[in-house]
């Protein structure tokens, strides 16, 4: 302005050199040609913004760059007005397309390099780095720069630019806009020639994992501009560069003296391993030639290398790896949607290592969200509507599972969620989306993530004389949903004691080779790298890729020398590669997939001896296609062929069916007791008990104690020893039930089995009577009489397995 003109002039001529030693900076075409090039890129990009390294301009110029960092406000203006005069060196029309260009920076901040809680007074009007997690982020608004304004009765155009405390340029202009010129003249703006600016805020907490033990995260205000917009969601870790300053409080900042901070960010760089992983050409072929190679097992090899650290559950891995891999989604042409996600769910015995599994998921699966069952409720699982700071208006917040959309999310403790919560799951995990319809907001999120949870039985640990529903204890709708239930148990078998103990002791034993020596590091972290560039990060760019984990003997152990481990770094990208096939199913295999679920659906039926973890429905048929084309992706093939079908459909028959065992019952006391308490019952209780007691009874009194524990009626609950006394009825002992003729245990249970192969072999749901006698006589060193038969078969009946009509039997 006027008034200040010889200290405005001082300050012009420091402006000037600095831009000049900018521009000398960037014009480096004698030099390398660093920065002339990276101009160019970004003129043919049609971006505005250029990243320079601080580093780069340090060897250059040091005091420059010190200026830089620490008066940040002046510099970035000399140094944004340097890049637009390069620009326009370069290319005149395209520097005169924007209002304004700007610098980005990234490189070593050394002490700048903070984070929210280290974040204090004396950072103000620098340039700092910052990395923390996103926890909110602000809706975008447009913001004007500058308004062009017509004057109808003078003919002429004025504009006015606008700026405040979050621009650089350190004096807001005034806010008011202009209505009328100086002589009293009406304006009418012209919205067209007018320019505006994207702008978002968004607030940034510290990593738990650097917060001082037993302190709350702290947060700090970041505002992004222009092209930095929408660049981060939720729950991504970033690291921010830019200028810390203050803005005047609301109520006079000027007259209390404490002020609001923020950050306004130059440059925002993304550090979670969302980031999918980069590949050379080198790195594709050699996952080919690994898939080529191993073509036999290598389904088996990568799912030993899933959480290598975990000994043994074979098949829980299998199962992980199907689920990192996924099957292929349909849209049909009518809108709905058949899911490829597969859901996994695992409930056992605490320490068995579940969670641990849920960890190394979390570290390999290109996008994962961990949650607990506890600390979460059904809005944060699916999405919850918030009211906007800014504005005050209401919107919708993603929860958990719409943030991992085309990824995973690890729910652990998923039997403490109350019901009301669990039920928000239902429409996520089948139709891959929330819809939501309530404060006035009618929304459809994608949500189309795989889901793997861990639980505890119903009793804390798993009760093996219950039926796996009762010890599950979730509803049948929810666990139909899961395509793959596994009962994970704490067996005793000292054999497999010893290796777990050795493979523990092993993992601690061991430490990790750029680990420092001397005493353990504060916060259990590495060093600290201050700069923006993570060495790791570069140096795994540098290396070729390695399949294999080097050879370790305190890793791998002594006696599985031949086993070799695939690195993990090799498996993330191994699971992108193989991710993208879609494999068909072949004729072969979808007529074996169905003949086998056909199977199933009796098998659950018929075998006494197994009781299922979940029903079977037609969601199993979607399973075991699921499961085979996953298993194709890992073979890294174009079809789905048998193998894959039979690897499905032995996971499925792992997960499914698990045996109860039925507790020994103590000798009765007196026989004369027992059937009168039997005779007195009978009305009370329901008719199949009343006949399995009988059963029981004739059984007990024949054999003693060691009779089968196995028969059809396992899942009944057992009689109880002492019963009500109710008077007897005419009704109850008329029921002429008690003349049936017995079979005895065995022979029933031969004939059961007998006939449930006839029933497969015949793959029908009625066979006739005298199919059945030829069939299970034919090659039987003691067939069944006629007589046998009908009582065998009556007792199936009762027991409403089969139903027989006209000498045909039907299997229910």
């Amino acid at each position: 302005g006027s008034m200040a003109a010889p200290a405005g002039g001082l300050e012009d001529a420091e402006l000037r050199e600095a831009q000049r030693d900018y521009l000398d900076f960037l014009d480096d075409e004698e030099d390398q040609g660093i920065y002339h090039s990276k101009v160019r890129d970004m003129i043919s990009d049609n971006q505005y913004r250029l990243l320079v390294s601080i580093n780069d301009l340090r060897r250059k110029n040091e005091k420059r760059a010190s200026r830089l960092l620490s008066n940040a406000f002046e510099e970035l203006i000399a140094f944004q007005r340097a890049l637009k005069d390069f620009v326009a060196s370069i290319d005149a029309t395209y520097a005169k397309q924007y209002e304004d260009f700007y610098i980005g920076l990234e490189g070593s901040f050394g002490s700048k390099h903070v984070s929210p809680r280290t974040l204090t007074a004396c950072f103000l009007s620098c340039i700092v780095c910052v990395e923390g997690i996103v926890t909110k982020c602000s809706l975008v608004r447009p913001k004007i720069v500058r308004s062009v304004h017509y004057c109808p009765a003078t003919k002429k155009t004025i504009e006015r630019r606008y700026t405040d405390m979050t621009s650089l340029d350190a004096f807001p202009s005034s806010s008011v806009y202009p209505t009328k010129d100086e002589e009293n003249n009406p304006l009418e703006t012209e919205f067209g020639l007018s320019v505006y600016k994207d702008h978002q805020t968004i607030t940034i907490q510290e990593m738990p994992e650097k917060a001082p033990a037993g302190q709350l995260p702290r947060s700090v205000d970041v505002v992004l501009d222009d092209d930095l917009v929408d660049k981060v969601k939720p729950g991504d870790r970033i690291q921010v560069v830019g200028t810390y300053r203050c803005l005047p409080g609301k109520k006079g900042g000027y007259t209390s003296g404490t002020f609001r901070t923020i950050l306004i960010a130059c440059h925002v760089k993304q550090m979670s391993k969302d980031i999918r992983p980069l590949y050379s050409a080198a790195d594709v072929a050699k996952i080919k030639r690994f898939s080529k190679s191993r073509s036999k097992d290598i389904f088996d090899q990568l799912a030993r290398s899933l959480a290598p650290s975990i000994h043994g559950h074979e098949y829980i891995k299998k199962a992980l790896l199907c689920m990192l891999l996924g099957g292929v989604e349909k849209v049909l042409e009518n809108g709905s949607r058949i899911r490829g996600d597969i859901n996994i769910l695992l409930i056992g015995d605490p320490s068995v290592a579940k969670s641990q599994l849920l960890r190394y998921v979390l570290s390999t699966a290109p996008r994962a969200i961990p949650t607990t069952g506890r600390g979460s409720s059904g809005v944060g699982l699916t999405a919850a509507v918030t009211t906007d700071q800014e504005t005050g208006e209401r919107r919708l917040e993603a929860g958990a599972m719409v943030l991992a959309d085309r990824g995973v999310v690890c729910i652990d403790e998923f039997d403490k969620m109350s019901d009301i919560d669990r039920t928000a799951i239902h429409e996520v995990m089948e139709q891959g989306r929330v819809t939501i319809a309530k404060a006035g907001i009618h929304a459809r999120l994608n949500s189309r993530c795989s889901v793997l949870a861990a639980a505890n039985p119903v009793y804390g640990r798993y009760d093996q004389y219950k039926t796996p529903m009762e010890n599950i204890g979730l509803q049948d709708s929810l666990l139909s949903r899961f395509d793959l239930l596994f009962i994970v148990l704490d067996q005793m078998d000292p054999e497999q004691d010893r290796e777990i103990s050795d493979h523990v002791l092993r993992m601690h034993r061991y430490r990790n080779p750029n680990e420092q020596d001397g005493d353990a590091m504060p916060l259990g972290s590495a060093v600290e790298i201050l700069a923006t560039e993570d060495p790791d990060f570069v140096q795994e760019e540098e290396q070729e890729l390695q399949v294999y984990e080097k050879h370790d003997d305190l890793l791998h152990g002594p006696n599985r020398r031949k086993e070799k481990i695939v690195s993990m770094e090799f498996m993330r990208k191994y699971i992108h590669v193989a991710k993208m096939i879609k494999p068909v199913l072949t004729q072969e295999s979808a007529s074996y997939i169905a003949e086998e679920y056909s199977r199933l659906r009796s098998q659950s039926q018929m075998n006494s001896d197994i009781a299922r973890t979940s029903p079977v429905t037609a969601r199993t048929l979607e399973t075991l296609i699921r499961l085979s084309t996953a298993h194709a992706k890992a073979r890294m093939n174009k079809t789905v062929d048998l193998q894959d079908a039979e690897a499905a459909l032995e996971l499925v028959q792992f997960a499914y069916f698990k045996k109860v065992l039925e507790k020994e019952k103590k000798r009765r006391k007196q026989a004369e007791d027992e059937s009168e308490t039997e005779e007195e019952d009978e009305e009370s209780q329901p008719k199949e008990e009343r006949r399995t007691r009988r059963r029981k009874k004739a059984r007990t009194e024949g054999e003693g104690d060691s009779y089968d524990p196995y028969d059809f009626s396992d899942a009944e609950e057992e009689m109880p020893e002492v019963q009500a006394h109710t008077p007897k009825t005419p009704e109850a002992s008329a029921a002429g039930e008690a003349k049936k003729p017995e079979l005895a245990e065995p022979r029933l249970k031969a004939f059961k089995a007998a006939l449930l192969e006839v029933f497969k072999a015949s793959h029908a749901q009625s066979v006739g009577l005298k199919n059945v006698m030829e069939s299970i006589n034919r090659d039987n060193p003691e067939p069944f009489s006629l007589a046998e038969v009908k009582v065998a078969l009556a007792h199936m009946q009762d027991d409403n397995q089969i139903m027989v009509s006209d000498d045909i039997i039907f299997l229910i």
